[in-house]
């Protein structure tokens, strides 16, 4: 039976819209692996999202708390907001009470990727105040630590992304995910499924 990971995001303005489809590549990359893509629901109203520029939502459905747990792992991606994950997507993760009461999620692995408005903007501490929803479900953090090699040491151009996870910057919403991140994407996409697949193969022997 293949292994289910599900890539939950919220994106606002498609940055983060954009490494999750290329995350699902690299997870779609990995013989007997299965990624599905998958929305969070909006908490603004229509005319707040058309005053502050937002573009339409794509097809991509919206999941429900219990949803999850067809899953074998994870990979939750957002923007920040102050250095914390977008409230939309707390709003969600609130939502999980009943999973959590039931540990229902513990044991399944999962990663976080982010988009930040500035390079000062919370690539790190995003996803780093993000593991307490992974703590309290039991769920076990995987970053990509620093396997993507050469990448994470880029310094001639900005990039996006940490050990934490892969990231990008919006800037003032123009710049769009370069390649680099791009690959840094894909690569934690590959690199988490190939975990994920483990992690199950593991459990039921």
């Amino acid at each position: 039976m293949a292994t289910k990971v599900y890539i939950v995001y919220y994106s606002t303005y498609g940055h983060v819209e954009k490494l999750a489809n290329e995350i699902k590549k690299g997870a779609d990359s990995v013989e007997g692996v299965e990624a599905k893509l998958w929305q969070v629901p909006e908490t603004l109203p229509e005319e707040v999202l058309q005053k502050i520029g937002g573009p339409p939502k794509s097809d991509v459905p919206i999941i429900k708390p219990d949803e999850l747990t067809e899953a074998d792992g994870f990979l939750f991606g957002f923007p920040t907001r102050f250095g914390l994950m977008a409230a939309q997507f707390k709003a969600f993760m609130d939502a999980t009470g009943g999973l959590w009461r039931s540990q229902a999620l513990a044991g399944k692995p999962a990663g976080i990727f982010y988009s930040t408005g500035s390079q000062g903007g919370g690539q790190e501490t995003t996803p780093l105040t993000s593991v307490t929803q992974l703590a309290h479900h039991g769920m076990i953090f995987v970053p990509i630590g620093y396997t993507f090699g050469g990448g994470m040491f880029e310094m001639e151009q900005v990039k996006g992304g940490s050990p934490y996870g892969a990231g990008t910057f919006a800037g003032d919403g123009s710049r769009q995910p370069t390649d680099l991140e791009l690959a840094q994407a894909f690569h934690q996409g590959k690199y988490f499924a190939g975990i994920a697949k483990k992690l199950k193969a593991g459990s039921s022997q």
